[in-house]
């Protein structure tokens, strides 16, 4: 479980720095980095502007910055950074049905899709039990299209919590993304927003809210992982917005 501290201080101030870089994408900014000094060593200056600002680029992917996670029990955190392009309401993965998953039942799925540009760490929506990791191969279409759902290289999650409700939530892999990186397993338990894994270069995130819960996000609006509520366990309040 994962533990970040603020300190608040009289008089104190916080200037900015780049965010930490996630260990998994150290070692992909070292191979960028080390091209980049032998485009240099070559004289191929050109070439090694250009990689150089492909090593940042690689860096600034795999950045993990903290983040404030909403402390509200009912609350569906965002797995992800992203745009929300899709709210449907669709049967869950057949990975995730049944009576020991989602149930059987059409839920609203909220989809989050990543662009090459967001933070591309995952974070979980509640807090609770790991019950399943399912890894299903496939193909590597456009994530932003409905069908990824089914056809993409993806991951189904669900989450239970102490009183049993249950979430899941499916890492899609699109056309650039190549490969998703999990940092659980069934049986260990997270706190809300904790991270769960990331998914390389440009992906998306599906969410399934629990029946009874309505979304709290609309259409073309961007969610912040680990602090944006999707929704409120419960609530059926349906929201209206414009994006503005």
């Amino acid at each position: 479980m994962e533990n970040n501290e603020i300190t608040i201080a009289a008089g104190g101030n916080i200037k900015w720095r780049f965010p930490p870089v996630h260990p998994e994408g150290v070692k992909f900014g070292l191979i960028a980095a080390a091209i980049t000094g032998i485009f240099f060593l070559l004289g191929w200056e050109v070439v090694g502007w250009l990689m150089l600002i492909v090593t940042m680029w690689v860096l600034a992917f795999f950045r993990d910055p903290v983040r404030a996670v909403p402390q509200d029990e009912g609350a569906i955190i965002a797995p992800a950074d992203g745009l929300v392009t899709l709210i449907q309401k669709v049967p869950p993965p057949r990975e995730m049905a049944g009576a020991a998953g989602l149930g059987d039942q059409p839920l609203i799925r909220v989809s989050i899709f990543m662009s090459v540009f967001d933070v591309h760490i995952n974070r979980t929506p509640i807090g609770g039990t790991i019950k399943s990791v399912v890894y299903i191969s496939g193909k590597f279409l456009n994530a932003d299209l409905d069908k990824a759902s089914e056809d993409n290289e993806r991951q189904h999650i669900l989450v239970e919590r102490h009183d049993g409700v249950r979430v899941g939530f499916t890492q899609i892999a699109g056309l650039v993304a190549r490969r998703i990186v999990p940092f659980v397993k069934p049986g260990d338990m997270v706190a809300a927003g904790q991270r769960i894994g990331l998914i390389r270069f440009g992906s998306r995130v599906d969410v399934y809210l629990p029946a009874g819960t309505a979304p709290r996000v609309i259409l073309g609006q961007r969610t912040v992982a680990g602090e944006t509520i999707l929704g409120q366990i419960g609530d059926r309040r349906v929201i209206a917005g414009i994006q503005q």
